[in-house]
């Protein structure tokens, strides 16, 4: 960490301890994600920092390489309780990260999103849950999201899409990548990995939907 660094941490501290809260739970890498997010501005940072804080006392969770979240769009409808489907969205990210722990929290963990538009139709397109998701990474997981990759993007999900990117920032757009040419795929294979993909997006990985997993006790 260089000395600049050193000094945006001290005063986000500072300004943090101002706001009425407290970093002390907190170790250097967590709060140099809120500062990447903010552009080195401490004020804002901190800011950031305590809404996130706030945010999740309200929503009662506890704090928990690259793991890999997949949605598959043709199997997912919009919800009509969006408090609960909010939950899941949170549930879902805190467990994608959880998962890439090796003991303890760094920090600076990421995670990968793919998510696969195949056969998707117009009663799939959920507008609100999409901006929901990216928003929630915006907002409340700073620096957590390293790329995301759309798969079989159908024409009139193009539209969506551009409406969706109102909402994003320009660091959250940047990370999103549209798989179209075979040159494009096979990047998406390599970044990601054969052993981590499964076979019909060609790696060598056992595709299993979230509701048919078996768990052991």
């Amino acid at each position: 960490m260089d000395r600049n660094q050193e000094i945006a941490l001290t005063q986000m501290r500072k300004s943090v301890e101002k706001l009425g809260s407290s970093t002390e739970s907190c170790g250097e890498k967590t709060l140099m994600r809120f500062l990447i997010a903010r552009s080195m501005n401490p004020e804002k940072a901190a800011k950031m920092f305590c809404q996130w804080k706030k945010w999740r006392a309200e929503m009662g969770l506890s704090k928990n390489g690259n793991p890999v979240v997949m949605v598959k769009s043709n199997k997912h409808f919009p919800s009509k309780d969006q408090v609960q489907f909010k939950k899941f969205v949170v549930h879902l990210l805190d467990k994608t990260i959880a998962s890439s722990f090796n003991g303890r929290e760094t920090g600076n963990e990421k995670l990968i999103g793919i998510v696969d538009l195949q056969d998707i139709t117009y009663s799939n397109a959920d507008l609100r849950g999409l901006i929901t998701g990216f928003q929630f990474l915006q907002a409340y997981y700073p620096e957590r999201l390293a790329t995301c990759y759309l798969l079989n993007m159908p024409q009139f999900f193009v539209t969506v899409w551009r409406f969706v990117c109102r909402f994003l920032d320009k660091a959250t757009q940047e990370k999103v990548r549209i798989v179209t040419s075979e040159e494009q795929k096979q990047e998406f294979i390599r970044e990601v990995g054969e052993d981590v993909l499964p076979e019909e997006y060609g790696g060598r990985a056992k595709l299993v939907l979230l509701q048919n997993v078996v768990v052991n006790y």
